[in-house]
């Protein structure tokens, strides 16, 4: 976790983790549609989605990435974080009810540049829904 008053590369190390856990709602679903202006509808209409390839409801793949950011933004590397690159891929579907837990690990630490590769996964128990990697450059030492 960034050092707030002092250089925040000093406490990341390769191998460090941290996660940001959510369950899933319905409202969850209904104001990521109305924010992201995805409003397809096997994520918002229960008989159109009944009828679809995952029989049910599931939650926007993006809406359960968007925690991958909440770990990058507040826990690891923390405040002040730029996010450069990230790529994803969804291998498993997402429910209202499910728990999702973002885990960010420290793969690779630039020094000179102040940027971190990382490893992304979102997990729904032991199933993985997103696997992925980051980019990110950490802000300069307060003076």
């Amino acid at each position: 976790m960034s050092d707030v008053a002092g250089d925040p590369l000093a406490n990341i190390s390769v191998g460090q983790s941290d996660s940001y856990t959510r369950t899933i709602t319905d409202a969850d679903i209904v104001l990521f549609a109305g924010v992201s202006g995805d409003d397809n509808p096997v994520h918002i209409n229960e008989p159109w989605a009944a009828a679809a390839m995952f029989k049910g409801r599931i939650a926007h793949g993006m809406l359960s990435a968007s925690y991958i950011s909440t770990v990058i933004g507040t826990r690891l590397p923390g405040p002040g974080t730029i996010y450069m690159g990230q790529s994803l891929k969804f291998k498993a579907p997402v429910r209202i009810g499910d728990t999702v837990t973002a885990t960010v690990t420290v793969r690779e630490i630039n020094e000179e540049k102040r940027r971190l590769t990382l490893d992304t996964v979102c997990t729904v128990g032991q199933t993985v829904v997103i696997d992925g990697e980051a980019m990110v450059m950490l802000p300069k030492p307060l003076s």
